[in-house]
């Protein structure tokens, strides 16, 4: 097989161009039309406006993988190609400043490494071959170079090496508490930036230190940028040298002619996403502003340059007084404004933010015509500043490319088309200390208000996240709602997009006001005409697992529960997990210190003799955030009081199941267990 990029001379129309067909019934999606979706992401539009590249990602049940491909598409006209093939998947394009050449990293050969295709026709070139691979590509402004990270080996690696000589060894060495993270083993690891030229010249460590440049722990969105002229590089970086228990990530800057960096901002909290105005005049950046706490409001900040080098001194902060968080953000072509997705009340927005002035007005959101509601994200601004190319999506709708409120891609319009797709119904109700609190309603496909349904009863993670309207891409929603169940799912306190003081409310709390939302949005439910308040169960991962565990032996009005990757002793957890600021600040400090602390106060454990309710766990080997021990220990806790319940182990999967064919297993287990207890008829075959 030839080892090569091809352009492929055929243009794809959009499948929109083509009448779809009639559809005399819609049907119950299954997993099958789930997992064979295509997810359309990382919109890029080129410098004169005209083209969009993206990646386009298909999963294979066969190989037990999904492959990407970058397209093409036309903003003008919406007909679309495909870009690159051959061996691998080729992601994260990136147009060159003069638009005549794609950046993208493709593992086709010798791992993923960076490659540039020519437009204008002709093969694409591999740039690096660096051991452990490339990603995230930044081109600099002369178009003769990029910028990539790369993880390299440090001390510890090498002291290993030494050590073994002849007889190498699979044996980890460290030091440090910040050993591995989510699914990832960092011990003898660090992360670093290179510069890759064109001209062959290899790839060089522009940040030779002791430290993971850009950061590992409480990344942004992008956290490596170039200004203009093409003298600075900004990058977010850990500065202190224990990661795991602070969160003092800060902007610093880079000499690109030369090594070494120069310490920029001073908080005491997370800045990272740093962004140069297009004028050079500006460094935008986002910040936590409190220290230790990773769901603060993140802020838009500003620091003025001068003569092609960024000042230091106090900040402006573009949203002084908002109450709601900035996502993402990019600038305007004439850095006279700035757009910014901010999530809001289970959606995300698109605000166009003016300068100076900082009046912002919403540019995509609110209803659900045009591209607006639902999710819109990867947000691109045309060069004239008259429109906008980002990635919408909805309960109903996989993601797809969007330009100023028309569909420009369709890649997945006719799987859909046959099925039965409800849309998301918000409701709300007071919930703990006589707050507002806002949940999703999902009715089964062929709905009739006539019936009674089983409800399945949704709990978020995070445990500062929240519910959106999207195309969820692993708690799908009409998935859950395929087997006949009505969905719920609560924004409880702690959610995110309802402002930050709803957002603060859990911590340190984690057992008591997100529980009472919990049982009145499920009171709210119950009452509906068309809920079986007798056969309902609730499912969780993460927080939301956590949460599980601890409705088991605070109620007994669910027949049935399912946990994923769940806390089921807080102080365990904060032994095994990696990153310490988030128990630290979710719980008053160390449980080592603490004597009646909130670790035991909050802990499932000191509950689990209250369990009577059949539970289903899900864990895998390599989850590194909420440890295989949880789902062991809770485990153990059901068969010794005697509960029903059924152990799902991953041997080959972290925080999330990702793998194809193990995303099968998952779906089908879940679904069986909750049809067990909840409509049993249907589980036992005679649907």
């Amino acid at each position: 097989m030839r080892h090569r990029l091809v352009l492929l001379g055929i243009l794809t129309l959009a499948p929109s161009l083509f009448p779809l067909p009639v559809v005399a019934q819609k049907r119950a999606i299954t997993f099958d039309d789930y997992i064979a979706l295509k997810s359309v992401g990382d919109p890029q539009l080129s410098p004169d406006g005209k083209w969009v590249a993206y990646t386009v990602t298909e999963q294979s049940l066969k190989d037990n993988r999904g492959t990407t491909r970058i397209w093409l598409a036309d903003v003008a006209t919406g007909q679309s190609r495909e870009l690159t093939a051959g061996p691998g998947s080729d992601r994260q394009p990136r147009w060159a400043p003069d638009g005549k050449t794609l950046a993208f990293v493709s593992t086709r050969q010798n791992g993923a490494q960076l490659w540039v295709l020519p437009l204008a026709g002709g093969e694409a070139r591999r740039v690096t071959s660096l051991p452990d691979g490339v990603f995230d590509p930044v081109w600099l402004p002369d178009g003769k170079a990029l910028l990539v990270t790369s993880d390299i080996k440090w001390p510890a690696a090498q002291e290993i090496d030494r050590r073994a000589g002849d007889y190498p060894t699979e044996a980890r060495l460290w030091t440090g508490l910040f050993y591995r993270h989510w699914d990832d083993w960092r011990a003898g690891k660090r992360q670093h930036v290179f510069l890759a030229s064109l001209g062959g010249d290899g790839a060089k460590d522009l940040t030779p230190v002791d430290h993971d440049v850009p950061t590992i722990a409480t990344a942004g969105d992008g956290d490596v940028a170039v200004a203009p002229e093409g003298t600075e590089i900004a990058v977010a970086m850990h500065l202190d040298s224990t990661v795991a228990d602070n969160t003092n990530v800060d902007i610093v800057l880079i000499d690109p002619a030369r090594s070494g960096t120069r310490p920029l901002t001073t908080s005491r909290g997370a800045d990272n996403t740093p962004r140069f105005s297009p004028d050079g005049k500006w460094l935008a950046y986002l910040s936590l502003e409190r220290p230790g706490f990773e769901a603060d409001r993140q802020r838009l900040m500003l620091l003025r340059r001068k003569d092609g080098r960024t000042e230091g001194g106090t900040p402006t902060e573009v949203t002084s007084g908002w109450t709601l968080s900035v996502a993402s953000y990019t600038w305007c072509a004439d850095s006279k404004c700035i757009y910014a997705v901010v999530e809001e009340r289970g959606r995300e927005n698109i605000q166009r933010i003016d300068l100076p002035s900082f009046r912002h007005s919403v540019a995509v959101g609110g209803g659900g015509e045009g591209g607006g509601g639902g999710v819109n994200s990867n947000v691109q601004v045309m060069p004239d500043g008259r429109g906008v190319v980002y990635l919408h999506q909805s309960n109903t709708q996989p993601a797809e490319v969007w330009a100023s409120g028309r569909q420009l891609t369709h890649h997945n319009d006719r799987a859909v088309a046959g099925l039965d797709l409800k849309p998301l119904e918000p409701f709300g109700f007071v919930g703990a200390l006589g707050d507002s609190v806002f949940g999703w309603l999902l009715k089964p496909p062929g709905f009739d208000p006539a019936k009674r349904y089983p409800l399945a009863y949704l709990v978020h993670g995070g445990p500062q996240g929240a519910w959106h309207d999207d195309w969820h891409p692993r708690w799908n929603y009409q998935l859950f709602a395929s087997r006949g169940y009505v969905v719920a799912a609560v924004n409880f306190h702690g959610s995110t997009g309802y402002g930050q003081k709803f957002t603060d409310a859990i911590s340190q709390h984690w057992g008591d006001y997100p529980l009472e939302d919990l049982m009145k949005g499920l009171d709210v439910v119950a009452r509906l005409p068309y809920v079986d308040s007798t056969r309902m169960g609730a499912a969780g991962a993460s927080y939301g697992g956590y949460m599980v565990y601890w409705i088991a032996g605070h109620t007994n009005r669910f027949k049935v529960l399912v946990d994923h990757d769940g806390v089921f002793d807080p102080k365990s957890m904060y032994g095994t997990t990696e990153e310490l600021w988030f128990v630290d600040w979710e719980f008053g400090g160390t449980p080592y210190a603490l004597k009646d602390s909130l670790y035991e106060k909050w802990s499932p454990l000191n509950f689990a003799q209250n369990w009577r309710t059949p539970m289903l766990v899900v864990h895998s080997q390599l989850d590194y955030r909420v440890d295989l021990s949880e789902g062991y220990q809770a485990f153990t806790a059901l068969k010794k009081m005697g509960v029903p319940a059924k152990f799902l182990y991953f041997p080959d999967e972290g925080h999330w199941v990702l793998k194809p064919r193990n995303r099968r297993l998952w779906w089908n287990t879940v679904l069986d267990w909750l049809d067990q207890y909840l409509q049993p008829l249907a589980a036992s075959g005679a649907r």
